[in-house]
């Protein structure tokens, strides 16, 4: 009998099949198991950093055994966590710089041409061959993130706006070399050492701006050059994409460079004709998580191999139980350990191409450019090893009524400026005219805890489009959001009435999708050029940023990014800081004196688009428009 006690979703035809599961278990149904909390916790006051603990704060023992006060407990759990997401990302951008440099270096294919113009002209590199000119490109990012603390990183006064920067060289928070600021985080953090939440809370800014120049934007300017630029194009989304003639690879992660080759390989006439001797047509890429997201704004250059995307984290499950995925390939996190049983259950081959991501029960296989024909060949073998013994002994079940067939993606800074006629101005005099209240970035994770899978990042975004504003995703929260329809045309009749004409004139959904987190870099970038476009500095612009069911470590590193801007952010569960007056009132009043930037934590989705729209409103006023 199948255990019908899951979380809710926002996407009903996904929870109604995970309800309908029999012996599978998912995130959906632990999630009741664990649906109590440690209070200790969620409040940031619990200390296991030595052997006298693990100490709490209560009103009877105000400080742990070392002395530690719940101000230092907070920001030092807060600080710690911000310098693991920012490591992730640090760790993304170098394998990303690592691998453009060995295409620069082997003299492959580069996709995206302007792409490298474009950023080899920022960071003032004269260099007329194009291989060569993508080996200084990758050198300048990688030597940035090699420096000590001590010695300031380069190209971010190359990328950053300079109001900004101004901002961050006045307040003593521009970052040395990304990878020592991470250990120095680590460091700050540890046994009676920092105690000062404010120094502290000034290091999460910090690590912010490198995680979200380099980790975040610099990531997605490389993976341009050698996987092509995103081009806006309808697209087929969620279950749907699944197509069982084929041998279905599922790729998880958000490491897109470490499986170009891999998408190369795939359709070439040997490949296929593998694929052909065993009986099934070809091979198809099933996006899931942010790789796949990535690969979905690419989509132009990959339609004959990339099916397209099925959806986020916590559908990732949900996917394999379908019975259609014949091997999964990894790369980073977003790949749930909970895949693991079910991956044995329907017999399906793991293979993880880093070690960050390996899984107990898949195989390793270390990564590396030199090596890419190898190991494309192997997962390819792999999978066809895998579709021979799984086929005639699972049952497919997919529901092909899950998903869309006409959700606009590869929205990016640069094809959204395209599709405006190559200005920002078309938009900027919608905003002036009040067609368009504002803007907000609906951003980050998707988690089960806040009202259930992707329901307040739903609720929220139709609560924005109805009062008029637009909404920018990139994160999970574009594949949640795409999975219900939001990022389909037909989405703008839920819009409000000026906002509804604007996107009926232009045929666009009033929710426009960015693609994976990473792309949290390409909306700085928006923000940094309507900004520069106005002459004004970004906490002066009508745009918000809402990470509603953040998740993991990164969101933190990012959020830190998003206030490092002086961007309102509003999230929906408290980062653990509630333990701590001086933590609360530092990132939720006292920023918006420092970078112009405040948390805004709430938990009632009304409540949040009110406060939301209220931030929009009061800088539309600034700026003199009614």
């Amino acid at each position: 009998m199948s255990n019908n006690k899951i979380c809710k979703s926002a996407d009903k035809v996904l929870e109604k099949f995970i309800g309908s599961l029999d012996g599978v278990e998912t995130s959906h149904h632990r999630v009741e198991s664990q649906s109590v909390k440690c209070g200790f916790g969620q409040l940031g006051v619990c200390c296991r950093l030595c052997a006298n603990g693990p100490c709490r704060i209560t009103p009877k023992a105000p400080r742990g055994v070392c002395g530690a006060s719940a101000d230092t407990m907070v920001a030092r759990n807060f600080l710690r966590a911000v310098a693991a997401g920012s490591g992730c990302y640090i760790h993304i951008v170098e394998n990303t710089a690592r691998n453009v440099k060995s295409v620069g270096e082997t003299g492959g294919e580069i996709k995206g041409m302007n792409a490298l113009n474009t950023l080899a002209e920022k960071l003032g590199i004269t260099e007329s061959d194009p291989h060569k000119k993508a080996v200084l490109v990758a050198d300048a990012v990688l030597k940035d993130l090699y420096k000590p603390k001590f010695e300031k990183m380069e190209v971010i006064n190359k990328l950053a706006y300079a109001p900004r920067l101004e901002n961050w060289n006045k307040l003593n928070i521009m970052p040395g070399g990304a990878k020592s600021e991470v250990f120095d985080g680590v460091v700050k953090t540890s046994t009676n050492l920092n105690s000062d939440p404010v120094d502290m809370l000034l290091n999460c800014l910090k690590l912010g701006i490198s995680t979200g120049i380099y980790g975040l934007t610099l990531t997605n300017l490389l993976n341009d050059i050698v996987l092509g630029e995103p081009a806006i194009r309808p697209a087929k989304v969620g279950f749907k994409v699944v197509d069982t003639d084929y041998i279905n690879l599922m790729i998880t992660g958000h490491q897109h460079s470490m499986i170009a080759h891999l998408q190369e390989e795939l359709v070439k006439p040997e490949a296929v004709k593998k694929a052909q001797a065993v009986g099934a047509k070809g091979f198809k890429l099933v996006g899931c998580t942010c790789v796949g997201q990535d690969l979905q704004l690419r989509g132009k250059y990959y339609t004959d191999v990339f099916s397209g995307h099925a959806g986020n984290n916590f559908t990732s499950e949900a996917l394999i139980a379908t019975g259609g995925i014949d091997a999964i390939v990894s790369e980073f996190n977003c790949t749930l350990p909970g895949i693991e049983p079910i991956a044995d259950k329907f017999m399906v081959k793991m293979i993880c191409l880093d070690d960050v991501s390996k899984k107990s029960n898949a195989e390793y296989v270390e990564y590396s450019f030199k090596d890419r024909e190898k190991i494309s060949n192997h997962v390819i073998d792999t999978a066809i090893e895998s579709y021979k013994e799984r086929r005639s002994k699972v049952t497919m079940n997919i529901p092909k009524n899950h998903g869309f067939d006409d959700v606009i993606t590869g929205v990016s800074e640069g094809s959204l400026k395209s599709f405006l006629g190559g200005s920002w101005k078309p938009l900027v005099d919608l905003i002036a005219a009040g067609k368009i209240k504002g803007v907000a970035g609906i951003v980050g994770c998707s988690n089960l805890t806040a009202k259930g899978h992707d329901v307040f990042t739903v609720e929220l975004t139709k609560e924005l489009i109805k009062r008029n504003i637009i909404v920018l995703s990139a994160g999970c929260s574009s594949g949640g959001l795409e999975n219900v329809g939001l990022m389909s045309p037909g989405a703008a009749e839920l819009a409000g009435d000026s906002l509804k004409e604007v996107c009926k004139s232009l045929g666009i959904p009033p929710v426009l999708n960015f693609g994976p987190c990473l792309a949290i870099g390409r909306l700085e970038i928006v923000a940094k050029e309507l900004a520069e476009y106005l002459k004004i500095d970004i906490p002066q612009l009508p745009l918000v940023l809402s990470a509603p069911q953040w998740l993991e470590e990164q969101a933190l590193a990012d959020g830190s990014f998003g206030l490092a801007l002086g961007l309102p952010l509003h999230l929906a569960i408290s980062p653990f800081i509630g333990g701590s007056k001086v933590v609360t009132k530092v990132l939720c009043e006292d920023m918006e004196n420092l970078t112009g930037g405040k948390l805004i934590i709430e938990d009632d989705v009304i409540k949040a688009a009110d406060k939301l729209e209220e931030t929009i409103l009061a800088r539309r006023k600034s700026l003199g428009l009614n």
